[in-house]
């Protein structure tokens, strides 16, 4: 392979200002997320005191120590809690990432109860439904950490009662493709949430602390008039001894956190070495560098092998069709040891590109390679040359390969990512193994400006045909507010809010992360062999 030559210049003005706009925009993202733990941790005093442990306690107990944790989503349902900026919690009430217990690379799922104690809040369930979707499509074992006040009765949708039946459906399919749901239930488990604790393979409980049941006291005596302790009614003891729902009876949550890892540690399942342990030659170039790449306005060109070379090993990439469509950049690469095909573009997609990356795709599917999207694409070519040369058919042919891969696809939007360009680079509509995005990325069906001035064009040609003349007042107040509305949904702090992506990641951290899910691409590859098999029935 040959080594790509670097032509940045990190002392230049240029880059200065890109990296000093991509600190401000991961310095608001860190923001964030720390008041999401902030706000949880101002819980500790009524935990400890209740002799608990906070949520990301839990979870650091559950972990193995020193092994890479990928947390997942973490800005979900930003701005959907509360409109106001300084007091809306990003997270949807639920922590959720992949790492390794007892040597298992799990998907872990821990109602975040140091806040509004576990309730579900907006885009929790679809934050839920992803990581189920993640761990089903990756095969990996699904452990839950459950602690919930369920959904708040106030904001009560019928459609959120419906769709949350996912939920049940979804660990009932874990449990048949033969993947292990292991649930630590730390306290309440109520009315449907009662189903995320019994709908599971293991089940710990914890002394004094779990309570699960289908109605609680309250609803119980609006039911029924029967009068009914929590303990008596749904309390560890009570379901570990005389109901059977729960398989271990734990002390404390540290107890039952030791549990957990002893279960995990006596499954029959393949352990293997976090993926920093294979063998690879790092970049030639500092990671530091892509804080400074890409350029702050992003109709600015950028040589998007600039990125290649800081995140694959020996900074080595072998073009594919490197002269044909040069501007769709195609290629192999390693990443950490883990073979990957690279798709990126150094401007629009034209049909030779498209033509040239539908290839690619096919050609990656034979190997069985998994494929990068590095989305850095205004979208397709248009104009008269373009349609004649059959964009809309190349096009189609890419779009088609796209949905049709047979490999585990990686998306990380990197700059724009706009138009169908977001559709022929496997947008999150394409349904790609995993979607990241750095925090300057944006996604649109096209630029703010473009479309302010589409409608300016349609707005004087409407008033020509009726013999009027267009009112440009009027017109510069319908292109600032098509701007306004189209700015205000492009960045990364509302898409990512609404699950668009699976997290937004600093550029440094790229390579790591993308080891990461090569390497858990890597491992599901290999247990599709496993036959499937039928959940464990309940005593």
């Amino acid at each position: 392979m040959a080594v790509i030559e670097t032509r940045i210049a990190p002392t230049s003005d240029a880059f200065a200002a890109n990296r000093e706009a991509m600190l401000a925009l991961l310095a608001r993202t860190g923001a964030l997320e720390e008041r999401a733990r902030r706000a949880s941790a101002a819980a500790g005093p009524r935990f400890h005191e209740r002799g608990q442990l906070l949520p990301r306690e839990r979870i650091g107990l559950l972990l193995d120590p020193g092994a890479p944790f990928l947390e997942l989503c973490a800005l979900s349902g930003y701005l959907m809690d509360s409109p106001d900026p300084e007091k809306s919690v990003p997270g949807s009430g639920v922590i959720a990432g992949i790492g390794f217990v007892s040597g298992v690379r799990c998907m872990i799922s821990a109602s975040d109860s140091g806040i509004d104690a576990g309730a579900l809040q907006p885009m929790g369930l679809e934050k839920q439904l992803r990581v189920q979707e993640l761990a089903l499509e990756n095969r990996l074992p699904f452990i839950q950490l459950v602690e919930s006040a369920g959904a708040n009765l106030l904001r009560y949708r019928v459609e959120h009662f419906i769709h949350g039946g996912q939920i049940f459906r979804n660990l009932a399919r874990l449990s048949a493709a033969g993947l292990p749901v292991v649930t630590v239930t730390h306290g309440s488990s109520t009315a449907g949430g009662a189903y995320q604790t019994g709908l599971s393979d293991y089940i710990v409980m914890v002394r004094g602390r779990t309570r699960a049941f289908l109605a609680g006291p309250p609803l119980l005596k609006a039911a029924t008039g029967e009068i009914a302790s929590e303990e008596d009614l749904g309390g560890a003891e009570m379901h570990t001894t005389v109901s059977g729902l729960g398989d271990y009876l734990a002390e404390d949550d540290r107890d039952a956190l030791r549990l957990a890892r002893e279960i995990v540690s006596a499954l029959d399942w393949d352990r293997d070495a976090p993926s920093g342990e294979r063998e690879f030659a790092p970049p030639l170039y500092p990671a530091d560098d892509l804080l400074g790449i890409m350029p702050a306005d992003l109709k600015r060109p950028v040589d998007m092998r600039e990125v290649i070379a800081r995140i694959v090993d020996g900074s080595n990439f072998l073009a594919f069709g490197e002269a044909y469509g040069p501007a769709t950049v195609c290629g192999h690469a390693a990443i950490e040891g883990h073979s990957v095909g690279i798709i990126t573009n150094n401007g629009p997609l034209d049909p030779a590109g498209a033509n040239k990356a539908t290839h690619f795709i096919q050609a990656c599917c034979q190997s069985q390679t998994p494929i990068l999207y590095l989305n850095n694409t205004t979208g397709f070519m248009v104009g008269r040359a373009y349609e004649e040369a059959g964009m809309i058919k190349h096009g189609s042919k890419m779009i088609q390969a796209v949905t049709s891969a047979t490999v585990p696809q990686i998306t990380l939007y990197c700059g724009a990512s706009y138009g169908a360009g977001n559709y022929g680079m496997c947008g999150r509509g394409f349904h790609p193994r995993f979607c990241f995005s750095w925090p300057n990325a944006r996604t649109a069906v096209m630029g703010a400006e473009q479309a302010a001035e589409t409608m300016a064009i349609v707005a004087r040609a409407g008033a020509a045909r009726r013999g009027k003349e267009a009112d440009e007042a009027q017109i510069a107040a319908m292109k600032a507010q098509i701007t306004e509305l189209f700015e205000s949904q492009m960045d990364v702090f509302t898409t990512s809010a609404r699950l668009l992506d699976d997290g937004v990641i600093d550029p440094r951290d790229t390579r790591a992360v993308l080891a990461e899910t090569l390497a858990i691409c890597r491992e599901a590859a290999r247990r599709q062999t496993v036959p499937m098999q039928f959940s464990v029935a309940r005593p």
